[in-house]
């Protein structure tokens, strides 16, 4: 299963009434990462009062987990509206973070509203995104002769060696794109080699 992610990290910058909103967003693939992301920003806008975030982790379309934070602002007007941009987006493995600096001019709940969904939205317009290929893992167990030929195959059908152990056999730990998963085994019965995959 394939879906889109981040490239590279990306800010924009949206004003209005003298508010200033920097979305930024970036690749995240776990909780931990996304909280890294988050320290970030907040390490390099040390005076603002609220960053506020959201966040998909893995395929945007049946994600791992989803989270959100109005960080100060009032319930609903900051998280909520950052959370509903991602999703129609349709990016996975995403963490986008909204700081405001108050320009003076209070823009009403509503207004908020508005200013963070405009925020993520320009972000996620201009944002470069790659295709993320999900790769199985799986183990075969060959005749040392032919340990360079699978490690060539693998890596010309996409996938990557994790580790190899040695013993009376060649053990390699394989991660296979699911689309070449067939083809793997008709290879490995060619080889004389025993193959595993998680269940």
């Amino acid at each position: 299963m394939s879906y889109p992610v981040p490239k590279a990290s990306l800010e924009t910058l949206y004003e209005i009434k003298k508010s200033k909103f920097f979305a930024c967003a970036g690749m995240a693939d776990s909780r931990e990462s996304a909280m890294a992301f988050l320290a970030e920003i907040k390490a390099q806008y040390p005076d603002a009062r609220h960053h506020c975030w959201a966040y998909i982790l893995g395929n945007p379309w049946s994600p791992k987990s989803a989270a959100m934070s109005d960080d100060g602002e009032p319930s609903g007007t900051a998280g909520k509206p950052i959370l509903n941009v991602l999703q129609h987006k349709g990016v996975g493995d995403i963490m986008l973070v909204v700081t405001r600096y108050f320009g003076g001019i209070k823009l009403g709940a509503g207004g908020l509203v508005r200013a963070y969904s405009a925020s993520a939205q320009q972000t996620m317009e201009q944002l470069e995104i790659v295709e993320h290929i999900s790769l199985t893992p799986v183990t075969v167990e060959l005749d040392f002769k032919h340990e360079q030929y699978l490690r060539l195959w693998t890596e010309q059908h996409g996938g990557k060696v994790v580790t190899v152990e040695y013993q009376q056999q060649v053990r390699m730990y394989l991660a296979i794109v699911d689309s070449s998963l067939e083809a793997l085994q008709a290879l490995a019965a060619g080889l004389g080699a025993t193959i595993s995959m998680p269940v």
